[in-house]
């Protein structure tokens, strides 16, 4: 990956609120990082490396800075024999003691038609994913991994008592809203996760005046800038349709004057 561009998605994952912060969301402890501005990020990434695998590098960057903790070990496979059982992101050792902390980045779309709960309202851009199933995914099969008899001489190994291990999740977000919706209401979530819009096919006739630009998925993370090849709305409807008639949602940056900002095409 450009090294410009590995910076801008690293500065992108560190604007990146967690999803929520006061309250347990499903009994989903928030880990607060301690470390705003940990030095530049300058470890090689290959170029295939899935977004997810990034951010779990941006974490452990950031953490190693964090001087009231250790990581004692991450990206721990659990084996059953031959067969991976899961995967724990990371253990820590905190000030308050041990942490097993998994680690969530999301880019979630509120759909007011989908489900009847603030939760449940929020699903992923190709409606393949949805908050309330990673949330679930989390609280029964993630965390649980921890307790598996198959991870205790992982645990005895660090000399770590399992009573004693907090678990706390790291989940961060980009959250989007529908074009015209003004009054979403939040209660369990950050709304300062919103940083953009989604809309449909038929409503890209309201920006002609606009231009555009499409990143690759590796680059959702980061924050919008000017120095990219922008596209005007004839050759951006033509690619972003491309995508469409995939039934795939691509996200997308609008300029607009000097204003810049994030936004999903959905194909549903």
């Amino acid at each position: 990956m450009d090294l410009n561009n590995l910076q801008r998605n690293f500065e992108g994952y560190l604007n990146t609120p967690i999803l929520w912060c006061d309250d347990d969301l499903y009994r989903l402890k928030p880990y607060i990082l301690r470390t705003s501005a940990p030095e530049p990020f300058e470890e090689h990434l290959g170029h295939n490396l899935r977004l997810g695998k990034m951010v779990e590098r941006f974490v452990f960057h950031q953490l190693a800075a964090d001087l009231s903790c250790t990581i004692l070990a991450d990206n721990i496979q659990i084996q059953d024999g031959k067969r991976t059982i899961g995967e724990l992101d990371v253990l820590l050792m905190t000030k308050a003691g041990p942490v097993h902390l998994e680690i969530i980045y999301k880019f979630y779309l509120y759909d007011p038609d989908e489900g009847d709960t603030e939760i449940s309202h929020w699903i992923g851009p190709n409606r393949q994913d949805a908050l309330v199933q990673k949330l679930s995914k989390l609280k029964e099969k993630q965390l649980p991994l921890l307790y598996h008899p198959k991870t205790q001489p992982l645990l005895e190994h660090l000399g770590l008592a399992l009573t004693k291990i907090k678990q706390e999740v790291l989940f961060k977000a980009q959250l989007f809203l529908p074009l015209d919706l003004k009054d979403a209401v939040f209660h369990k979530l950050n709304p300062a996760c919103v940083v953009g819009f989604y809309i449909r096919r038929d409503q890209l006739c309201r920006f002609k005046s606009a231009q555009f630009f499409i990143p690759e998925k590796g680059d959702w993370i980061m924050n919008c800038h000017e120095n990219v090849a922008w596209l005007d709305d004839v050759d951006f409807t033509t690619e972003v349709n491309t995508w469409l008639d995939k039934k795939r949602s691509p996200l997308c940056w609008l300029k607009e004057g000097d204003t810049i900002e994030k936004f999903f095409v959905v194909w549903w």
